[in-house]
């Protein structure tokens, strides 16, 4: 299982997840998956965790984000670390988008 070589921005839909977040899936293969993820103010990023190990940056926008008991405000150029069942969520203060990358890939990403 591996998508396509090339992912093209204006060729791919965006996933509504519903409560103004929206989700690009990018590169994947069973190890690695990467991910855009478009946020407008005010929208939750539910408190949740997952087996994967998850980096992400901040490619625009202001989030307040949570991992494990700390919390930090989030902006452009930033990014973080979740380790494997790490409790993680966000609040986006200022719209933005964030871009995920995750080992193995999101299974439930793709059967959603």
């Amino acid at each position: 299982m591996q998508s396509e070589l090339f992912q093209i921005e204006n060729e791919m839909p965006w996933e509504d997840l519903g409560n103004g977040i929206q989700r690009q899936v990018f590169g994947y293969d069973e190890r690695v998956m990467l991910v855009k993820a478009k946020f407008e103010a005010g929208a939750i990023g539910t408190l949740h965790e997952h087996h994967h190990t998850q980096v992400t940056y901040v490619d625009s926008g202001v989030f307040e984000m949570t991992i494990g008991s700390e919390k930090k405000i989030i902006r452009k150029g930033d990014g973080f670390y979740v380790p494997p069942h790490a409790i993680h969520g966000c609040v986006c203060l200022e719209p933005g988008i964030l871009i995920d990358a995750f080992t193995p890939h999101r299974e439930d990403f793709l059967n959603a």
